[in-house]
């Protein structure tokens, strides 16, 4: 078995069309970017797990429901948007992409900045996506959790190593796949929150 990347779906292999992103693949990888923060090791990160799983659910249960209506993401928040006036996909939908707007850039900190700590990392990228959606109390969670991050190195090398004690991945090697993974998952993000505000979908939720 291979380095954590090498074992989930990467976001670099979501399928894009003009139709949109496919939904399957899209829920599959953010699946893997749940695993992630098992890597963080910390109890405090659970809220943004249990949060992602949530999410991930709310759409999923969507897609099971009308999957010829739901292929992209595109296409199942419009054809919610006409046959469920709560649109609870539409709204878990929104919210993970905040929640994985928040990791992708807390990550593309630390790899742009390889002197800063995670827990540096991770409160700008708060204080940049999901801050301002928080009330006092969940702002106060996101403080304790941001507090408890790993130190870079332990972090960086759990990424790396083999589970079945093979080589680790070298530093140029995860640097190149992170990197990667990190700017589709950045464009995926980019692309659905502005079909969200072109559309209007984002109102009422």
């Amino acid at each position: 078995m291979a380095p954590y990347l090498e074992t989930v779906k990467s976001f670099a292999d979501v399928p894009i069309t003009d139709a949109g992103v496919d939904t399957v693949a899209f829920l599959e990888a953010s699946q893997g970017l749940v695993g992630l923060f098992d890597l963080l090791g910390s109890a405090a990160f659970s809220v943004v797990q249990s949060d992602l799983k949530g999410n991930i659910a709310k759409v999923r249960a969507r897609y099971d429901a009308a999957p010829s209506e739901s292929a992209t993401l595109e296409k199942l928040v419009e054809n919610e948007k006409t046959s469920d006036k709560k649109r609870p996909a539409t709204e878990g939908l929104m919210w993970l992409l905040r929640g994985l707007s928040f990791t992708c850039k807390a990550l593309q900190n630390a790899q742009a900045t390889k002197t800063e700590e995670l827990s540096a990392a991770f409160t700008k990228s708060y204080e940049g996506t999901l801050k301002k959606f928080h009330n006092f109390v969940v702002k106060g969670i996101f403080a304790v959790a941001m507090k408890a991050c790993p130190y870079r190195k332990d972090f960086y090398d759990k990424l790396a190593a083999d589970p079945n004690g093979g080589a680790p991945a070298s530093p140029e090697k995860l640097d190149e796949e992170l990197n990667k993974w990190l700017a589709a998952l950045a464009a995926i993000v980019e692309r659905v929150q502005a079909f969200y505000e072109s559309g209007g979908h984002n109102k009422g939720l």
